[in-house]
């Protein structure tokens, strides 16, 4: 029972460092919070409401049909491998384009809410994210059942809620302070989370598959 215990904190904790990492990477529903926040301070809250209206019908529909089916430990592998490469790339594209975070995306002109929503569903970069590193997230949640993944849920989408507001609140107040180097801060941390964790998936993946064919 101690072990099972242990093994969700651990879990959690990995999630917590994994969606964080996800999140500070500059994308287009951080450029929304950032063009919301000028003018209003619950601009992050809101936008994170909407984000969690797309995310959560997501997250329970891959559990549920997941959980139709006995996953063969070769697609648990796959999900493993391509989603431990998919997050090395995400952390050396992160590298690459460290000075142009926040350049690229246009930000919507529409209500927080609806904002969060429209970005959230027309983005194919949180897609992907879900059908491979997220996909291997849900498959370890699985084991603890619906209660586990139901917290793990909560804790991935409160990691958002959490940095969205704080980013809103901080930009409203003082947003000529957000500058290019704390751009870089937020982006070399998200190098070494993903590069990390995506190593570990990886080499888990791989030595899964290769303790299973000798």
């Amino acid at each position: 029972m101690l072990a099972f215990i242990s093994d969700f904190y651990l879990f959690l904790a990995s999630v917590a460092f994994i969606s964080l990492s996800g999140i500070l990477l500059p994308g287009p529903l951080f450029a929304v919070t950032i063009e919301k926040a000028t003018k209003r301070k619950t601009a992050g809250m809101l936008i994170a409401f909407g984000h969690g209206i797309v995310e959560f019908p997501l997250m329970f529909l891959i559990f549920f049909v997941l959980s139709e089916f006995d996953v063969p430990w070769s697609v648990q592998a796959g999900v493993g491998l391509v989603g431990g490469l998919l997050m090395i790339y995400m952390g050396i594209q992160t590298f690459r384009n460290r000075n142009k975070a926040g350049e690229k995306y246009a930000v919507s002109s529409q209500d927080s809410l609806l904002a969060g929503i429209k970005t959230t569903a027309a983005n194919p970069g949180f897609i992907l994210w879900w059908l491979t590193i997220g996909t291997a997230l849900v498959l370890n949640a699985k084991l603890f059942g619906l209660l586990g993944f139901s917290v793990f849920a909560g804790v991935h989408w409160v990691c958002d809620f959490i940095w969205y507001t704080v980013v809103a609140v901080v930009i409203f107040k003082s947003h000529r302070f957000w500058t290019a180097r704390v751009y870089q801060g937020i982006s070399f941390f998200c190098v070494a989370v993903f590069v990390g964790f995506g190593a570990f998936f990886f080499s888990s993946a791989l030595w899964q598959t290769i303790s299973t064919l000798i």
